[in-house]
């Protein structure tokens, strides 16, 4: 990776980062705990913030995610290497936001994914625009291609940004008047930064289609520069203030859940309810406009491309929507024979369906390959040629981080401790649809993956997994213990029932892990059947146009075989 100022930025400010999460894993100890920076050198002060202060682990947490972007940004020599920080960064922003101010009250499940999008799309597209800042602050001329990406990102980023502070805003004042209490008014000035940053986007968007831009340029990076650090600064003073949802009196199902199940989940109940999941919603929304966007860009090349595919990709995020948003969402937490349907939903069904969408096939065949700038085929090809990937699509990586995910989970404290938080919940949809479908991309995906199986080896992966599935979900309907039965007990729900909603959860378990496997194994040995078809078609057309000599070659080694094997008969006799 050839080294520039943005490279140098990186190098920088990456740098900068990790140093200040470094100081403030002690600075918010200290401050949490009412302890002075003095009585720090006293002797067991040290032990006594790591056992007691609730945010030191999470602060810790966020320094090595920003270590690792300075890491990565020190040592890479290709972009791919790059991909390791980008995950670092995600866990360093992530993790103020999941302990943070949105974990508490009513309808904190809005608040924390509302913040949680907010920040995977909204901090790189304003991140990128401050890059651009500074280089055209040191004279250094910015691409055409770099303007048009951002402002690609913008037109969708902004947007989404907009919407989630808006329920924001509605979360954090928790139905008090807007200027009533000094959040409304720092909201307030949150909105006017964010305003800014829009104005200088529509800005640039119109000037470069009026061909006026380089007289406004730095203006306008000015005037976005100035909304991002205020929109920022805003942000964290917000942190100092408690908002108006601390004060709102909470039922137990609210601490945890962000909600209230008064209702027993019948089947008319689960139906007929449902709650937005906002983050697997944005999503699946956002899943389907980019295949789609994709697949538009495939057809104006004139390339055709199967519907079932299309359909397939879209029924696999339809599905996602509907067990995350549906009554089976609502239920999901206070109820374990629900949980585990959405459980099997995410790690079966849909990844099942979304492999058979092909979608980096068809990333692959919508873009050129070799031009000036690397195009989305040379990012996906090399991202498939990554060391990483490679290691992920390994089948034993697969096959033990499938399996290994039901007992791992549920045989040790870890269930009941993500469950008493909404981002475990959301951390365990993610894992179970991820980790399903890199599985299933092996088996029956139609993506070639860095290193494609052949079909009795997928056939046999397939079928290893039935017997896992059965005996987890036996050990599950016979088991004397209730799986996080303390958790449950908090919740206080009038209609439960533990050992009822955990013998369906086994039960679950056992026909949801069989079925979908079978049906795995019909449709894989569709596809070999078909492939055979095509090889066996090929090598008929090669034959017919007299260019395979391959029967006669064979005849031939037969005959040279049947010669030497005379030939010392021959000898024998003459003697």
């Amino acid at each position: 990776m050839p080294a520039g100022l943005d490279r140098t930025i990186l190098r920088w400010s990456a740098g900068t980062w990790a140093l200040s999460t470094f100081v403030l894993v002690f600075l918010n100890a200290l401050d949490t705990s009412g302890m002075s920076l003095a009585q720090l050198a006293q002797p067991g002060m040290a032990d006594y913030l790591v056992a007691s202060v609730s945010n030191f682990w999470p602060s810790v947490l966020r320094f090595a995610g920003a270590a690792l972007v300075a890491l990565t940004a020190r040592v890479a020599s290709c972009w791919t290497t790059l991909l390791i920080g980008l995950w670092g960064a995600g866990l360093s922003v992530l993790t103020p936001i999941a302990v943070g101010q949105v974990l508490v009250g009513p309808d904190h499940d809005f608040g924390g994914d509302a913040a949680t999008v907010q920040a995977l799309i909204g901090y790189p597209t304003l991140g990128v625009l401050l890059v651009i800042a500074l280089r055209v602050l040191f004279g250094d001329e910015v691409a055409t291609v770099t303007w048009r990406r951002w402002i690609r990102m913008a037109v969708v980023a902004l947007p989404v940004m907009v919407l989630a502070e808006a329920i924001l805003t509605w979360f954090k004042l928790a139905g008090s008047p807007l200027l009533s209490t000094l959040t409304g008014w720092l909201m307030v000035w949150r909105w006017a930064g964010l305003a800014l940053v829009c104005a200088a986007a529509l800005g640039i968007i119109v000037a470069r289609r009026r061909r006026r831009f380089r007289s406004v340029e730095a203006p306008l990076l000015a005037l976005g520069s100035l909304g991002i650090f205020g929109w920022v600064a805003i942000t964290v003073a917000m942190l100092r203030v408690l908002p108006p949802q601390y004060f709102v009196p909470t039922s137990p199902a609210q601490v945890f859940l962000g909600y209230d199940t008064p209702d027993a989940p019948t089947l008319v109940k689960v139906l007929t309810s449902g709650r937005p999941n906002m983050l697997f919603v944005a999503l699946g929304v956002a899943g389907i406009v980019f295949y789609l966007v994709a697949l538009a860009a495939l057809r104006r090349r004139g390339t055709p491309w199967p519907w079932t595919r299309t359909l397939s990709w879209i029924l696999g995020w339809v599905v996602v929507i509907y067990v995350t948003s549906s009554g089976l969402g609502l239920y999901s937490a206070p109820h374990f024979g629900i949980h585990m349907i959405v459980h099997m939903s995410l790690s079966m069904l849909a990844p099942v369906l979304l492999s058979l969408g092909g979608v980096l096939t068809l990333l692959l065949r919508a873009s050129k390959a070799g031009g000036p700038v690397a195009s989305m085929h040379d990012w996906v090809s090399w991202a498939l040629q990554w060391r990483v990937a490679k290691w992920l699509y390994n089948p034993i990586v697969a096959f033990t981080l499938f399996i290994s995910s039901y007992y791992a989970l549920y045989f040790t404290g870890l269930f009941e401790h993500l469950m008493t938080y909404h981002w475990g919940h959301q951390l365990m949809n993610a894992h179970f649809l991820l980790v399903g479908y890199v599985y299933y991309s092996l088996i029956i995906g139609v993506d070639r993956g860095p290193k494609p199986l052949p079909h009795i080896a997928k056939l046999g992966l397939a079928m290893a997994a039935m017997p896992f599935h059965a005996f987890f979900g036996v050990i599950l309907m016979n088991g004397r213990s209730i799986i996080a039965e303390r958790y449950y007990y908090y919740l206080g729900m009038p209609w439960a029932d533990l050992p009822a909603a955990q013998e369906l959860g086994g039960g679950v378990a056992w026909a949801g892990g069989e079925i979908p496997s079978l049906l795995v194994v019909v449709a894989l040995g569709i596809q070999w059947a078909r492939q055979d078809s095509k090889e066996a078609a090929r090598a008929d057309r090669h034959m017919d146009t007299g260019r395979d000599n391959e029967y006669e070659e064979y005849n031939e080694m037969l005959q040279r075989l049947a010669e030497r094997s005379a030939t010392p008969t021959r000898r024998e006799g003459e003697k």
